[in-house]
C-alpha cells in the first residue's frame, strides 16, 4: 500500500518544489526594498502584495515538513529557502495571470491527470512503479484509502493535487505562447541561405587602436548623451559595497613544537597498546575504518610497514600528523562480480523463498528483473559489475569475505535487504582494517585568544568612519578587501562560510561597524561602504566604460573620413592598409580571417548577395573595415524544410524564453530576505 511515509519518500521535494522546478527561469533577477509592518518585517515584494516575515516563514516551515528536508548545510537551506520563495511567486503571480486568462484545470482534467490518461509529473513522481518506471494507478487508490482516516496524509493529497494543477496551467500557458510562432517563407529563403553559403574575398581596414586618443576629443556631455541614450544598458540590482579585513589564525612555531611533543606522546602510547579498538575509540582524533584495504591503496611507507606488523608514524602528511596500525586483517579478493536482488526490510520471507530457488538452480537475471525494487539494475538483471572488495562496509564484509564465485549471499542492512550473487572472485590477497589517529595542525587556544583580541583592538580603532577603517587596517597590518552583494545573494563571494557576514550587510547602514565574526577558521570585521538601490548604475561608475565607447565611436568617424577612392585597393591606401584575403565565411561563423572575432563584419559580408561590390565601411568591434566578395560556394547541407523545422523551433523557444522576462517584470519581484534568511 502506498502509505504517507512512501510518499513522501518517493517525492517528498516534489510535493514542495514542482513549482520551483517550473518557475525558476521566471527568477532571473530580483530588486529589492526593505519595509517593516508593525513587528513583522517586510521580506519581500511579489506582484504589488508585501510578503512579511511571518507569511514567508509560514511557506518555507510547510516545505520543510512536506519534503522532509533539513538545514543541514548552507546549500540545504538554500534549496528550501528558493521553494517557499518560488511557492510565493506562484501563489500571487502565475495564479492570479492564469486566472485573467482564463486558464483554468477542470475536474474531468484532474481525474485524467490521477488516473495517468493525461501524465502529470507531479502525479508520476509519487505514484510509478519503481521496478517498471509504469505509472501505477492502484497505487493511488491505496494512498486514498489511507487518506481517508489519515488528516496528513489528505494534507499531502492536496498538495500534490495544487503541484499537478499549477504543472498543467503552467503547461497550456506555454502552449499558447508556443502556438502564436509562426515562421515566414522569407525567414526560411534567408536561413537556407545562412547555412548552405559560404563566402570568400578580400578585405582592408584600420583598427581603433592605431589612431591616437588625442586626436579624440571626449567631452563630458558625449558621456553624458550616451549615457542616456543608452541607459538600459546600465540596469542594475540593488547592491550593497563592503570593506572587510580577515585576522588569519595560523599555527605559531610553538603551537607546532607543543603539537609535535603531544603527538609524540599518543604515538607512543599507540604503539604499545594492547587494546587497539578502545584506545582508538577514546581518542577523538581516532577512526577505525568501515573497509578493508589493500596494500595498492595505501602509500609505499605505510604499506611496508603495516604489512610488517608495525605502527606507521607518526608522520605529518598534508598538514596533519598520522599514524596508524593493523586492526585485523583478511584474504579476500581484491574485486568481486556482483549481481544482487534487493527488496524492502519487511520482506525477509520472500528473500528466504528466493534464496532458496536460487541454490535450486533458478535463473537469478531474472528473479533480479522480476522482484528487486531497486530499478536502476534490475532492469539489467541486478547487475552491479565488478566492485574492489575495499568498497564494501559493514555486514557486506562479513558476508562477502569468504564468497567463491557462484556464492549467492542474504545481507541485511539499513532498510533493505539484498541477495547478491557472485559471478567473478579474484585471487585471494590480504586486506586490511586500519586504525587511525590523525592531528590537523592547527593553532592552539591561547593563539586564537591572540588573533581574536587583535581583531577586538581593530574595531575599537575602525569605529566612525571608512577613513578610521582603513587607518586601523594599515595599523594592524592587515588589507582591507572589498565586495559587492548583489540583493539576493547570500554569501560573500570568495570569502567561505560567509552567511553572516552577508546577514548583516543587509542589515546595515552606511558606516556601520559589524561584529567579529568567525569565518572559516579566520575572524573577519567588516564595514558597510555604500548601498546602492537605484535602478540604474550611476554615471559617475560608468564613466570610464561609457567613455571608452564613445571614443570608439569618435575613432570610426574619425576612421571613416579618412576613406577614400572607388577600388578596394583604393581605400587600402587611403587607410594605410594592405589588401588581404578572406575564406570560409559563413552567418554561422564567429570570426574572419585576419580581423578576428567581428561579428558585425561577418553578417555584413554573409549578407552579401553581388560579387565584385566594394562593401560600405563596417563598424567593427577593433576597428573599421571594407570588404568585397569574389566568390560565394552554395552547397545542399539545408533543405528549406529542415530550416523551417528548426527555425520554427528555435521561435517557439525564445518566445517561451521572452515571455517568462516579460511576466517577471510585470511582476515587479522584489526579494528582501537577505537579512533574515
Amino acid at each position: 500500500m502506498a502509505s504517507l511515509n512512501t510518499l513522501r519518500t518517493k517525492f517528498g521535494i516534489v510535493l514542495s518544489i514542482v513549482i520551483a522546478g517550473a518557475l525558476l527561469a521566471f527568477i532571473l533577477s530580483l530588486k529589492t526594498e526593505m519595509g517593516f509592518s508593525g513587528n513583522d518585517p517586510r521580506v519581500g515584494v511579489i506582484n504589488g502584495k508585501k510578503i512579511n516575515y511571518s507569511e514567508y516563514y509560514n511557506q518555507y516551515e510547510q516545505i520543510k515538513a512536506q519534503s522532509g528536508a533539513q538545514e543541514s548545510d548552507e546549500q540545504q537551506s538554500a534549496m528550501l529557502a528558493n521553494a517557499a520563495w518560488q511557492a510565493l511567486i506562484g501563489k500571487y503571480v502565475l495564479e492570479p495571470g492564469f486566472d485573467k486568462m482564463g486558464l483554468r484545470v477542470t475536474e474531468p482534467e484532474r481525474l485524467s491527470m490521477v488516473s495517468g490518461q493525461h501524465p502529470s509529473q507531479a502525479f508520476y513522481n509519487a505514484f510509478a512503479d519503481p521496478r517498471t518506471g509504469e505509472y501505477n494507478v492502484a497505487a493511488v487508490g491505496q494512498f486514498l484509502a489511507q487518506a481517508e482516516t489519515n488528516a496528513q496524509a489528505q494534507q499531502a493529497w492536496a498538495q500534490l493535487n495544487e503541484q499537478a494543477r499549477m504543472e498543467r496551467e503552467i503547461a497550456k500557458y506555454l502552449g499558447l505562447i508556443k502556438g502564436g510562432v509562426y515562421v515566414n517563407a522569407l525567414e526560411v529563403a534567408n536561413g537556407v541561405n545562412a547555412a548552405n553559403n559560404t563566402y570568400s574575398g578580400k578585405w582592408a581596414g584600420k583598427k581603433y587602436s592605431a589612431v591616437p586618443d588625442s586626436l579624440i576629443q571626449v567631452k563630458s556631455g558625449d558621456i553624458k548623451a550616451y549615457y542616456n541614450s543608452h541607459k538600459d544598458m546600465f540596469k542594475q540590482t540593488p547592491s550593497r559595497t563592503l570593506s572587510y579585513v580577515v585576522f588569519e589564525v595560523t599555527p605559531t612555531d610553538d603551537d607546532m613544537l607543543a603539537l609535535e611533543k603531544s603527538v609524540a606522546e599518543v604515538g607512543a602510547q599507540f604503539a604499545a597498546t594492547e587494546e587497539l579498538k578502545s584506545f582508538v575509540r577514546a581518542n577523538r582524533n581516532g577512526k577505525i575504518a568501515d573497509s578493508y584495504v589493500s596494500a595498492a591503496q595505501l602509500s609505499e611507507d605505510e604499506a611496508k610497514a603495516l604489512l610488517a606488523g608495525e605502527t606507521y608514524g607518526p608522520v605529518l602528511k598534508n598538514n596533519q600528523w598520522t599514524m596508524a596500525r593493523v586492526l585485523d586483517s583478511k584474504m579476500v579478493p581484491d574485486t568481486l562480480g556482483i549481481r544482487h536482488i534487493v527488496l524492502p526490510y519487511t520482506q525477509e520471507a520472500l528473500a528466504d523463498s528466493l534464496l532458496t530457488v536460487i541454490k535450486g538452480g533458478a535463473d537469478f537475471a531474472q528473479l533480479a528483473s522480476q522482484y528487486s525494487v531497486y530499478e536502476a539494475t534490475a532492469a539489467n538483471g541486478g547487475e552491479v559489475g565488478v566492485v574492489p572488495f575495499s568498497a564494501f562496509t559493514g555486514e557486506f564484509v562479513a558476508a562477502l569475505a569468504n564468497a567463491k564465485r557462484g556464492d549467492v549471499v542474504k545481507v541485511a542492512s539499513g532498510d533493505a535487504i539484498q541477495l547478491m550473487q557472485v559471478y567473478r572472485a579474484d585471487k585471494p590477497s590480504k586486506h586490511m582494517q586500519v586504525a587511525t589517529i590523525t592531528y590537523p595542525v592547527e593553532a592552539s587556544a591561547a593563539t586564537r585568544r591572540n588573533a581574536h583580541n587583535l581583531a577586538g583592538t581593530f574595531s575599537v580603532n575602525a569605529k566612525g568612519s571608512v577613513e578610521a577603517f582603513n587607518n586601523a587596517a594599515s595599523e594592524a597590518a592587515v588589507t582591507p578587501r572589498v565586495a559587492s552583494l548583489a540583493q539576493g545573494e547570500r554569501t560573500i563571494r570568495g570569502l567561505e562560510d560567509s552567511r553572516e557576514v552577508a546577514r548583516w550587510a543587509y542589515g546595515a547602514e552606511t558606516g556601520d561597524l559589524s561584529e567579529i565574526f568567525t569565518v572559516g577558521n579566520d575572524y573577519v570585521v567588516a564595514t558597510l561602504t555604500e548601498i546602492d538601490d537605484n535602478e540604474y548604475t550611476p554615471i559617475d561608475k560608468v564613466a570610464a566604460q561609457v567613455r571608452a565607447q564613445v571614443l570608439r565611436d569618435k575613432k570610426y568617424d574619425y576612421i571613416t573620413k579618412q576613406i577614400a577612392g572607388t577600388t578596394l585597393d583604393e581605400q587600402a591606401a587611403s587607410l594605410g592598409s594592405e589588401v588581404a584575403d578572406f575564406d570560409g565565411v559563413t552567418f554561422g561563423a564567429f570570426y574572419v580571417n585576419g580581423p578576428g572575432v567581428e561579428p558585425r563584419l561577418v553578417g555584413a559580408i554573409a549578407s552579401t548577395t553581388e560579387k565584385g561590390v566594394l562593401s560600405a565601411p563596417v563598424k567593427g568591434m577593433s576597428g573599421v573595415y571594407v570588404f568585397q566578395v569574389d566568390d560565394i560556394q552554395t552547397s545542399d547541407k539545408q533543405t528549406a524544410e529542415g530550416e523551417r523545422v528548426r527555425a520554427q523551433a528555435m521561435a517557439e523557444s525564445m518566445a517561451q524564453q521572452f515571455s517568462v522576462q516579460a511576466i517577471q517584470q510585470m511582476a515587479n519581484i522584489q526579494d528582501l530576505r537577505g537579512e533574515y534568511f
